[in-house]
């Protein structure tokens, strides 16, 4: 099982929700590509990615479509 944890600084004052729907998304657009992907995603100190058991390649990929989705957030996210 591939995991995929982002961490977002608690200092951003996201929306009531943002976290949890970008879980949603990205957990929908990860296991297009990697079918047993799990992410989670959490508010904590300061920014971060932790992809757990990926080739270098496979967390190149991981970032892209982390951005892909963040970028895309006014399609998917209705607060």
């Amino acid at each position: 099982m591939l995991h995929v944890e982002v961490i977002i600084d608690k200092k951003k004052k996201l929306p009531a929700g943002a976290a949890s729907a970008l879980a949603v998304e990205l957990n929908k657009r990860l296991q297009r590509k990697f079918p047993d992907a799990v992410a989670t995603v959490r508010m904590a100190g300061m920014d971060g990615l932790s992809v757990g058991r990926a080739t270098p390649e496979d967390r190149e990929a991981i970032e892209e479509i982390l951005q892909e989705t963040w970028e895309s957030a006014d399609d998917w996210f209705q607060p």
